[in-house]
């Protein structure tokens, strides 16, 4: 939300209030992809005239979702299996305008590589905070930028909103995002 905040995008945050678990086992692209849908699908019941956004970000390595940590003990394992390797980060967008049913979607990838991480930077960061509520157990638009090594792709994709496709996506429906501020 903080980089859709940072737009000029007017919105609000409706909560889908659904269960993230696929009716069936699947690949994670595809996982990250029926979660978007699943959330824009929900919210879209619940909104007239407005065009719902559903994202989904995940942390992906060697084939394993990794999802949220559970909990410190969970994100500290999660640090540790992604210290000094490199993962995909997904982040998949759907769009309903839910007045007419219309759909798109998109997805990006980002690749993420860690820094090699001692026990100690690991709980050090765990005791941050940051690990919750985070794929893969790090935020790196904040003190998790230490852990990464290298990024290939979008950054703001691994944030958890790709810009680029956000304003592909609605381009579609005559919606123009502000120009990307020069840095």
């Amino acid at each position: 939300m903080e980089v859709l905040s940072r737009s000029g995008l007017r919105f609000d945050v409706v909560r889908p209030g659904i269960d993230e678990v696929p009716p069936v086992p699947m690949p994670p692209i595809r996982y990250v992809q029926w979660a978007a849908e699943a959330k824009a699908r929900a919210v879209a019941k619940r909104v007239r005239n407005a065009l719902v956004v559903g994202a989904d970000t995940e942390v992906v390595l060697d084939g394993k979702v990794f999802g949220k940590p559970m909990d410190r003990l969970h994100a500290r394992r999660m640090l540790r299996a992604l210290s000094g390797r490199t993962h995909v980060v997904y982040t998949a967008i759907h769009v309903i305008d839910a007045a007419s049913g219309d759909t798109t979607h998109g997805y990006s990838r980002t690749r993420v590589t860690l820094r090699r991480l001692s026990d100690r930077q690991i709980d050090a960061y765990v005791r941050t905070g940051e690990v919750q509520d985070k794929a893969g157990a790090y935020a790196i638009q904040a003190r998790g930028r230490s852990l990464v090594s290298k990024i290939e792709g979008p950054f703001d994709n691994v944030v958890g909103m790709p810009m680029h496709l956000l304003r592909r996506l609605l381009r579609e429906y005559g919606v123009s995002l502000p120009p990307k501020p020069e840095k």
